[in-house]
């Protein structure tokens, strides 16, 4: 139950990010995705957008930079309707492979110079381009005939007809750069997560499991697929989620991330090795006091990202003893095609796109440890608020949260607070930047904008602290995080002016849940905004299109424990209920279906609770329609400050 993507800061742009904003408007920052380092480090490719006034979304273009400047050299937008995926560099450096998709089509392009030309298309989707080692070839992850977008936070199909009959398949595929016909490779009953190709060229490292593809990558396989005849021989079955598989140069050892995770693309976990023909997954990091997100074996060794407390981290890690060298660090979320940052061939370069809470997004990169900005397009955006990195212990763990309020509070002031907890559980909250337009994390801005302080905690069951703490809230749902959470509101109350008696309480998916729990065990809260959240688990079992996802957290399946299921249950205890609750949903939710939240308002309406529920139609788990998005917030701001 990933945390939603309730406002997703894509811009307005023109063909050549031009064009002036509307008279008096907020700029908006100009955004970077997906970046990707060339091999040699010479060049940086990435998905991006230009600012644009008010609601407008942007259009992202596949952009060409020097990596030493930041000057443009090429830009790619042979689709001006499609949206593109995760852009690739050919071994050379020379060229970029990406996936241009419209709704039931995708195309893949090869650009080279200033030319993009279509290679490939799949009648249906596809993601996730990655050229051969000897450039001859490009293969992707193609769902031909889909019925949906691919992940469980898309919207699903609609539920008519005979249920469960067909399942679609995301497979690995081929195609020659020189032109050709596209070849699907991976078995059609298994669903493929992630692959990439062997150092020699003849196949592919995978993760994969059979059936459906939202529910089962909870207990997906590491696999190698021949490239040849496409046949899948299993390497290992962890026992723990996993991640970004990558093949050593020699092509004998396969490492990843593995861990206790609740959703595919929220990384957190171990690096583990396992060799190629197959054996025990060895978890070469045991103890890390922090969270893997990345993770590259390039020609100098292993590297790899994580969140470590509040910082990112980029280090190296010796292949036989595990041994980390923390390279550079800062309080900033990032991104790139190797997990958080994009590692040159031989490790020793990284880039990536970088942004905190008062710092719009730029373009990083350098010889590690050194990293600086190459884009200067954001520079006149200012921070719109101030922000305080709050740590705090209990019950023997130490965990942090962040604090966002108003750049000068009035002296003598005490403000409300909002406690805004994450999705997940394993995830973690870490800086994003709070624009003065409506992208950026616009609910947040607002939040401080009407008057109050919002507190973000990392309670136990977060990423950032090490796999024991994630562990943590294990078969615990609502009760060690909920007492991490109240500490943590002690402890922001002691570091910033804010009113104790006047707290809300929000969250989306886990957040959802934890909201949903929080009102039903506490007093503390005044006013509650719940989004997607689950008040029965015992029914959510059977409703939800992802229940493989629940058995490592509860320890077994609802069917054979259904006492801890129904322990945790938010609705078991709602009849202590006072706080008012806002609830909110989207129609096609297949990770926390509309009848959950239907179920916690049907109680708070019996109870004379005030409460409000609002269902989006056609959304997902993500609130994705720009329409809904704005609606959502200003339902939000005025629901607290109605009742706050």
């Amino acid at each position: 139950m990933r945390i939603a993507a309730i406002a997703r800061h894509t811009l307005l742009a023109t063909a050549v990010f031009g064009g002036a904003l509307a008279q008096g408007a907020e700029p908006a920052p100009r955004e970077y995705k997906a970046v990707a380092l060339s091999g040699n480090g010479e060049r940086i490719v990435a998905l991006e957008s230009a600012g644009g006034p008010g609601e407008q979304k942007s259009h992202a273009v596949v952009v060409v930079r020097d990596a030493a400047t930041g000057r443009i050299l090429h830009q790619y937008d042979p689709c001006s309707h499609c949206s593109y995926d995760r852009p690739g560099w050919s071994p050379d450096g020379r060229s970029v492979a990406f996936i241009g998709s419209e709704p039931g089509s995708a195309a893949l392009y090869v650009a080279t110079g200033s030319r993009a030309r279509p290679l490939a298309t799949v009648k249906g989707v596809a993601n996730s381009a990655r050229w051969s080692p000897d450039g001859s070839q490009v293969a992707l992850l193609a769902t031909v005939g889909a019925s949906k977008e691919t992940g469980a936070t898309a919207a699903g199909a609609r539920l008519v007809g005979e249920i469960g009959s067909r399942d679609d398949a995301q497979r690995i595929a081929t195609v020659a750069v020189a032109g050709g016909r596209l070849k699907l490779l991976s078995p059609e009953d298994t669903f493929i997560y992630e692959y990439d190709w062997a150092p020699d060229g003849k196949g592919f490292v995978a993760t994969g499991a059979k059936g459906n593809g939202d529910n089962n990558w909870w207990v997906a396989k590491l696999a190698h697929v021949d490239a040849a005849s496409g046949a899948l021989r299993v390497i290992a079955s962890p026992s723990t989620q996993l991640n970004m598989p990558r093949v050593s140069p020699d092509g004998a050892t396969v490492v990843y991330i593995g861990g206790l995770m609740s959703d595919f693309g929220a990384i957190g976990g171990d690096l583990y090795t396992v060799p190629l023909a197959g054996g025990e997954p060895k978890n070469l990091t045991p103890g890390f006091k922090g969270s893997f997100n990345g993770v590259a074996w390039k020609a100098g060794g292993i590297v790899a990202t994580a969140l470590m407390d509040d910082q990112l981290a980029a280090l190296t890690v010796d292949a036989a003893s595990g041994a980390t060298n923390r390279l550079w660090s800062a309080a900033v979320t990032a991104n790139g095609s190797d997990g958080r940052l994009s590692f040159s061939a031989d490790g020793a370069m990284a880039a990536g796109a970088v942004e905190d809470f008062t710092q719009a997004p730029r373009l990083v990169a350098g010889r590690l440890p050194q990293m600086t900005p190459i884009t200067r397009d954001n520079d006149a955006l200012g921070a719109q608020v101030a922000v305080q990195n709050v740590g705090w212990t209990n019950e023997g763990f130490t965990m942090q949260g962040w604090l966002v309020g108003p750049r000068q509070p009035v002296a003598g002031k005490r403000y409300p607070m909002i406690v805004q907890v994450h999705g997940g559980p394993a995830s973690a909250v870490t800086p994003r930047y709070i624009a003065a337009g409506d992208t950026g994390n616009p609910l947040v801005r607002d939040l401080v904008e009407a008057g109050y302080f919002v507190f973000m905690p990392n309670p136990r069951g977060s990423f950032g602290q090490g796999q024991a703490f994630t562990r943590a809230n294990r078969r615990d749902f609502g009760g060690g995080d909920l007492r991490d959470i109240l500490a943590g509101v002690d402890a922001a109350a002691k570091a910033a002016p804010v009113d104790p008696q006047r707290l809300g309480l929000m969250g989306h998916s886990y957040g959802g849940f934890m909201t949903m729990w929080g009102v039903t065990h506490s007093q503390r809260f005044k006013a509650a905004v719940a989004g997607a959240g689950i008040a029965n688990w015992i029914s959510y079992y059977g409703q939800n299109g992802i229940d493989q996802w629940m058995v490592p957290f509860f320890g077994a399946t609802m069917y054979d424990d259904p006492a801890i299921y129904r322990q945790l249950s938010p609705l078991e205890s709602v009849k202590v209920a006072k706080t008012p609750t806002f609830i909110y949903v989207g129609e096609r939710d297949v990770e926390t279906p509309a009848a959950q939240s239907m179920e916690f308002w049907h109680a708070l309406k019996a109870l004379n609770v005030p409460t409000s529920l609002v269902i989006y139609e056609d959304e997902g788990h993500g609130i994705r329609k720009s329409a809904h998005q704005v609606d959502l917030r200003r339902r939000t701001v005025a629901w607290f400050n109605r009742y706050l």
